[in-house]
């Protein structure tokens, strides 16, 4: 179902004639006849206004599920974006609630929609808007020499800390129970999108992003991220988790079939 979300969204091509459009076309494509129920008060965003950087701007996302429904899967669609289905998630045990954060890329002002499904198959949505810099971040020159960028592709870091003293987005949508942490993956990759040209050689750098990012937790799976050229270069990603966790375990695949492994054993907190 995730890559069938991703490819069906690739088929989309960006521009001015999509600027009224885009989730008018992409809401049938994506779920077909499906209802879309307004989350009201149960699916938070905390996201800029205007982007300080379009090629790297955090994201943060919480979900309840309404009345004691449990979330099974969150899907994040920047409707503008070469690539809109950006990231979903799936969890591996339905949860009550989730907070999560994304460093996500944006290719201009675009509508960003959150679409949560509860294990009873309902689907509950909520939108806001994104104005941007203008930089076009999915066509912007990579940061970083794309020779360089392969020397440590796919090296990552990982953070366990109680939630309500992490920063960032996830801080500020609030503790989602008393003894939840937060996870945090930095990892090592450059994210080309496919859509960037070499400066020298003015060719096109081949697309090469993170496809999966496995998150397993004291030996048991936890959640799966599918990613997009949406996901910045040198992504970060963030999870809210049991406080009681004491091993993260993380996979990391990209495109190009490469896969990495990390791991941080937590003494506790």
């Amino acid at each position: 179902m995730r890559r069938l979300f991703l490819a069906l969204a690739m088929t989309l091509a960006p521009g001015p004639a999509l600027a009224q459009t885009a989730w008018d076309e992409l809401r049938p494509m994506l779920f077909a006849e499906r209802a879309l129920i307004p989350a009201g008060p149960h699916i938070a965003i905390a996201s800029p206004y205007r982007t300080a950087d379009d090629a790297r701007t955090p994201i943060g996302i919480h979900v309840e599920g309404p009345e004691g429904r449990l979330i099974d899967r969150v899907t994040v669609i920047l409707d503008e974006n070469p690539m809109p289905v950006s990231a979903v998630v799936e969890l591996a045990r339905p949860l009550p609630a989730l907070t999560f954060d994304l460093t996500l890329r944006f290719n201009g002002a675009t509508a960003l929609h959150v679409v949560a499904e509860t294990t009873d198959g309902r689907l509950f949505l909520a939108e806001t808007h994104v104005k941007t810099s203008g930089q076009g971040a999915c066509a912007a020159p990579p940061g970083t020499d794309p020779v360089a960028a392969l020397a440590d592709l796919g090296q990552m870091s990982i953070e366990l800390t109680p939630l309500t003293h992490a920063g960032g987005a996830a801080a500020r949508l609030g503790a989602v129970a008393t003894r939840t942490g937060r996870i945090e993956v930095d990892i090592r990759h450059p994210s080309h999108s496919g859509l960037q040209k070499d400066q020298i050689s003015l060719l096109f750098i081949p697309p090469r992003y993170v496809e999966t990012v496995e998150v397993a937790l004291d030996g048991q799976p936890y959640a799966t991220i599918t990613g997009s050229i949406s996901l910045s270069e040198n992504p970060r990603i963030g999870l809210s988790a049991p406080g009681a966790t004491r091993l993260v375990e993380v996979a990391m695949k990209d495109t190009s079939g490469t896969v990495t492994t990390a791991s941080r054993q937590i003494p506790g907190y």
